[in-house]
């Protein structure tokens, strides 16, 4: 299982102008309402449940905090052996925001910037995530980075500069970080990857079935 969460992150050769690892938070408390009573995270994909084989992707980009519901519950067994730190969230039913308000309130202090990483995205790699994080550049003006498709629609994965964290900290309800995206679209850097992988997420049945139609 996951461990909780302590201390501050290595220092790493960094890209861009970063010598420390850049955390990424793993949202992973919700109560997937539109799966008409399963939970899509805990669905194998080739025997291996969703949460755990997206947070096994985001390990190899940088260290993982992953925000689960309050135990007992089955994600947390889905994530054991995993080198992350799990992130309690009590009041989860609020939204997704909750979950980005604990997360960021865990970070390490020296951490320059956060990635955040939804759990139900089924094409995102490693490479995707690395080749986001090696944009990220705390040396000039911007303040986002994310993921985008190959004609440059906005996605995931979203890096959010250590600056923004007041904002995310002051978010509420289920919008998720949309609103302080939108307050710095003129700061933010688009990163494509191939086809769809920064926008597909399987939140419904039909998702699924659309999905492993085209495996």
């Amino acid at each position: 299982m996951g461990h909780a969460c302590a201390g501050d992150n290595a220092a790493r050769d960094g890209h861009g102008g970063s010598m420390t690892s850049i955390p990424i938070i793993l949202l992973a408390a919700g109560a997937s309402s539109r799966m008409g009573g399963a939970d899509k995270l805990m669905r194998p994909i080739e025997g291996e449940p969703l949460l755990r084989r997206t947070a096994r992707r985001a390990l190899g980009a940088g260290p993982v905090y992953v925000a689960l519901p309050p135990e007992p519950h089955p994600r947390y067994a889905a994530l054991s052996g995993l080198d992350v730190c799990i992130i309690p969230v009590p009041d989860a039913a609020e939204g997704m925001n909750a979950s980005l308000r604990r997360s960021v309130a865990a970070l390490p202090p020296s951490a320059p910037a956060a990635m955040i990483l939804l759990a139900d995205l089924p094409d995102i790699t490693r490479d995707d995530l690395n080749k986001v994080m090696q944009v990220v550049d705390l040396k000039y003006d911007n303040l986002i980075w994310r993921g985008a498709t190959e004609t440059g629609k906005p996605g995931h994965p979203v890096v959010f500069s250590r600056a923004l964290f007041p904002e995310l900290l002051a978010l509420t309800g289920d919008a998720g970080a949309q609103s302080v995206a939108r307050a710095h679209a003129d700061q933010t850097i688009c990163v494509p990857l191939p086809g769809h992988n920064a926008l597909r997420d399987l939140d419904t049945e039909q998702d699924w079935s659309d999905w492993l139609a085209r495996q």
